[in-house]
């Protein structure tokens, strides 16, 4: 997995920045209920979504939480005053605190246990009601049929933790039932050869880890593919939300 402290400087231009970041929030936004009044975001990295979270509806009042030291800094010169250092494993929030809680790009990065884990908290300060977002199938996203993606097929398999049909078996288990789905652009993410070359050579790819022979002999696959600077296609992400049981604020059940 990459050092998510060193990737903090680097992260949002190499993510696709302002573009990518209005299109998450946008897409989170659009699952939320109209009457939630607390967001927390898990796992909000530099914040670069987070803030647009809270800029798009003034009545709501936002949080964000991230591990990582360097990320949650650079989140809280975003957002002071309302970023959280701590585990998305063990939530320092009450019982049914929130409105709604997302976690964007991070299932995908943590072993099956720790999965359950954060569903588990994330459902745990949500009140009856309310509502939990989180992308889904992350990897698949970034198979956009180009010549890239030919040649990555042939990479050794690695597991695959968010899975749509696991995050909601996962969620149901926490009693989070399906409430919509979303999907939005990663804008700036189309992957150039070179750059795919570069992501490989600092531990993009968990199967291919650098210095690997067979990480150098994929480097020098995609290194003889035409248009080395050219990005191909964005990826496409995929959103889930889930409903906890129980009553909302108006007294109805979901």
């Amino acid at each position: 997995m990459l050092d998510y402290d060193k990737e903090a400087e680097r992260y949002d231009a190499s993510r696709g920045g302002e573009p990518r970041a209005a299109a998450a929030a946008q897409a989170v936004l659009d699952l939320l209920p109209p009457h939630a009044r607390g967001l927390l975001d898990v796992a909000c990295g530099t914040g670069i979504v987070t803030r647009r979270l809270a800029a798009g509806r003034p009545d709501l009042r936002v949080t964000g939480v991230d591990l990582a030291p360097a990320m949650a800094r650079r989140a809280a010169t975003r957002l002071p005053g309302a970023v959280v250092r701590a585990d998305s494993r063990r939530l320092p929030f009450r019982d049914g605190e929130f409105d709604a809680v997302c976690c964007i790009w991070l299932l995908h990065l943590v072993d099956e246990p720790d999965v359950r884990a954060v569903v588990g908290e994330c459902a745990r300060v949500l009140r009856p009601g309310g509502v939990y977002i989180t992308t889904v199938d992350k990897a698949a996203s970034h198979n956009v049929g180009s010549d890239i993606d030919v040649v990555l097929s042939e990479r050794p398999p690695g597991p695959v933790r968010d899975a749509a049909a696991d995050v909601t078996s996962c969620a149901a288990a926490h009693g989070l039932v399906p409430a919509g789905r979303a999907r939005f652009t990663g804008h700036g993410q189309g992957r150039s050869p070179r750059r795919t070359v570069a992501d490989l050579r600092r531990g993009w790819f968990v199967t291919l880890p650098p210095g690997d022979p067979l990480a150098e002999d994929f480097a020098a696959r995609l290194a003889r593919l035409p248009d080395q600077d050219r990005p191909r296609p964005d990826p496409v992400f995929s959103l889930r939300a889930f409903r906890k049981g129980g009553f909302d604020q108006g007294g109805a059940t979901p």
